[in-house]
């Protein structure tokens, strides 16, 4: 499904190739302009490097998880649903939170939403991100949370890193001869400017997942995806307005809330994109619909 996207979606498209172009560029000037010139020879260059690239193998694995995994489509009804008596059946469907799209023309559980790029809805939709060309959703949240951790942690690592091997560089360079500084001007330029770039990356998306880090935890603990909470500040701004009924969730303990997306395993087990069983809340389950005569 993940791959059908790719070629519709040119701008997720290009976001998994910057990806994967930062992901590998940060390691190779990790490895050969941080770690073999400042600590060659040392047994803290073969441990930082293993270090760090465990960091990022885990980073792309919880990446690869989130862009191919299901984020919890809603499957489409086999035969198509007759909308010429769904206004007799609207309360009954109300009731129970279930809705109908009409653009996937198929039956919708509680918590659902349409994405408009993947045409399909999702269930307990975040939102759709194009940097794994995915949407965010009940079955892949955390993946994707773990994606950004991973990324966040590879962004402070490779900063401490440029920043400790460049402090190295400048006392060697003080410590060395006149002779020996002119001869490695060349590439001591280039190396610079490799220390600048992967610096102005890991700042960005070290900033940048941190932000969404925290958002996508808020919506956990808080039990409402962003849709929900844009859905409710509407219904407050416009409180004499008729809206259709919201079918409240009861508030559960914020532990309980975050084993729903990341496992009722143990808690070393959330820091590695290992398949976890769903939850029974939500109805995982759609093969039985509500009971409505189309």
């Amino acid at each position: 499904m993940a791959v059908f996207r790719c070629r519709r979606d040119p701008c997720g498209f290009i976001c998994l190739i910057l990806t994967y172009f930062s992901v590998f560029y940060a390691d190779y000037v990790v490895i050969q302009y941080v770690l073999i010139p400042a600590y060659s020879g040392s047994v803290w260059c073969t441990l930082h490097g293993s270090v760090f690239n465990i960091i990022l193998l885990l980073l792309l694995a919880c990446h690869s998880k989130a862009v191919f995994s299901d984020p919890g489509m809603v499957p489409l009804p086999e035969t198509a649903i007759d909308f010429s008596d769904l206004r007799s059946q609207s309360n009954h469907l109300n009731d129970r939170g279930w809705t109908v799209c009409s653009r996937c023309e198929t039956y919708r559980p509680p918590r659902a939403h349409h994405c408009r790029v993947c045409q399909r809805c999702i269930r307990r939709m975040d939102h759709h991100c194009p940097w794994i060309n995915n949407c965010v959703g009940e079955l892949n949240q955390k993946y994707f949370i773990q994606f950004l951790f991973y990324t966040g942690m590879a962004s402070l690592y490779s900063m401490a890193l440029v920043v400790s091997a460049w402090v190295w560089r400048i006392r060697s360079e003080r410590e060395g001869d006149g002779d020996k500084e002119g001869e490695e001007a060349p590439s001591k330029h280039l190396i610079v400017a490799h220390y600048i770039i992967l610096l102005v990356e890991s700042i960005l998306f070290g900033v940048f997942v941190l932000v969404i880090f925290y958002d996508q935890l808020v919506s956990i603990i808080t039990d409402e995806t962003p849709i929900e909470q844009m859905r409710n500040r509407l219904l407050k701004d416009k409180p004499n307005t008729t809206h259709p009924t919201h079918i409240a969730h009861t508030r559960k303990p914020k532990i309980a809330l975050l084993r729903e997306v990341f496992g009722r395993g143990s808690i070393i087990c959330w820091l590695f994109p290992l398949h976890s069983s769903p939850t029974s809340v939500g109805g995982i389950s759609y093969s039985a619909l509500p009971d409505y005569d189309v």
